[in-house]
């Protein structure tokens, strides 16, 4: 029965050549059966990588390694070649040719694919949290947000919650309603992690009045109208006095504008 010792070398996890490798060998079975398999991860140094060639020599090792550096790289070929380790580059000569081709140089900074992956997966996971609780659809997802909206109809809640989700950002938003009391989940949130929207009654009628026309509705509806806006408005700071969050108007603000401010606040919070 044949039995391999395999070393997967990295600057990172090791991941990547540890999956590579594992499919290499399975090319062979059920001829190989007695496959072992070590991970050193985080090598960022000669001294390091001179310890695990010696150690290969000791136990009859073979050496597969995913290094972005460039003199590391090169460091561990040549050891291997010196005690003839079997060993194979699988980062090396793929960042060639790309450099080769591109007419760039490499960062070589270890871990981008994972931290890349990992940035994607919590964008993608803000934004379905954002489209789930947004418009208080579930008062639940109140306490699990990163960050809770608060406003009146028409104050940019939904765009905000998911630009923010953009940056990673768990958002969930309720509307403010005088004849619908809020959720008592809302009442649980943490003041700093709350932001009341507020607007203009000028800027809201207007924004409302083409919503109504857009709809193919009169623009006269008492959904547009002053009154009806001022109460709503008074609604809303009786709630936001109930919970102590602060306020931002988002009058003549651009969605990215609000975002940035709320960003800037959490990050001083914390």
């Amino acid at each position: 029965m044949n039995k391999i010792l395999v070393y997967v070398v990295s600057d990172s996890v090791g991941e990547t050549g540890e999956l590579v490798a594992k499919a290499a060998v399975s090319q062979f079975r059920p001829g190989l059966q007695d496959v072992t398999f070590q991970r050193f991860p985080h090598i960022d140094s000669k001294e390091q990588l001179s310890e695990i060639v010696q150690i290969a020599v000791s136990q009859q090792a073979m050496i597969v390694y995913t290094i972005v550096q460039e003199s590391l790289r090169y460091f561990l070929h040549a050891e291997c070649e010196m005690y003839r380790i079997p060993h194979n580059d699988l980062m090396g000569p793929l960042m060639d040719m790309l450099s080769d081709s591109l007419h760039l140089e490499p960062i070589e900074e270890p871990g981008l694919v994972r931290k890349l992956d990992d940035d994607y997966f919590q964008k993608i996971e803000a934004i379905e949290f954002a489209v789930k609780y947004d418009d208080g659809r579930d008062p639940r997802g109140l306490l699990k947000a990163d960050i809770v909206l608060i406003g009146v109809s028409r104050t940019s809640k939904t765009p905000l919650s998911q630009f923010l989700a953009h940056k990673r950002y768990k958002v969930a938003n309720v509307p403010l309603v005088p004849e619908v009391e809020p959720p008592e989940e809302l009442f649980l949130v943490p003041p700093e992690k709350c932001f009341g929207l507020i607007i203009s009654p000028e800027k809201l009628n207007g924004i409302r009045r083409e919503r109504l026309i857009a709809l193919g509705l009169n623009d006269g509806a008492n959904y547009a109208k002053f009154e009806r806006i001022d109460e709503e408005i008074e609604h809303f700071k009786r709630i936001v006095d109930r919970i102590g969050c602060p306020v931002i108007d988002v009058t003549n603000k651009a969605v990215e504008e609000t975002a940035n401010d709320i960003i800037h606040r959490l990050q001083k919070n914390q």
